[in-house]
């Protein structure tokens, strides 16, 4: 079993993959897929649209689609466990902008940084 981080990680780069292919997520599981990292990339596709609803919603005329598929997939799968709670939100935020940040860039981090804020502010 991996850690979270490396589930995350894992799960991201599953939905980048399904995201950009228009794949089905099953066809892209190879070899020993984490539990965690499987729940993700399946919840997020199940909830994808309305996910995307709130993104678009938050980011202030940025919508959802005009998001890159990594950045998107961040904001997925941090949205996703911001809504199940079992994650501190400081560390669902921290993550998704170290993930946004490594895997796209400093602009990226910010975005996801203030998205999610506002998303988190909008559920408490």
């Amino acid at each position: 079993m991996s850690s979270r981080r490396e589930a995350r990680r894992t799960a991201i780069f599953l939905l980048y993959q399904w995201d950009v292919t228009g794949r089905p997520l099953a066809s892209l599981y190879e070899g020993e897929i984490d539990g965690y990292a499987r729940d993700l990339a399946d919840d997020v596709t199940e909830r994808a649209e309305a996910i995307d609803t709130r993104v678009s919603a938050a980011s202030i005329g940025w919508p959802a689609e005009r998001l890159g598929a990594l950045e998107r997939n961040v904001l997925r799968v941090a949205v996703l466990e911001l809504d199940r709670g079992e994650v501190p939100i400081d560390v669902v935020i921290d993550e998704a902008v170290t993930l946004a940040k490594r895997y796209a860039s400093d602009d990226a981090g910010r975005l996801v940084h203030g998205i999610l804020a506002r998303i988190a502010r909008e559920a408490a």
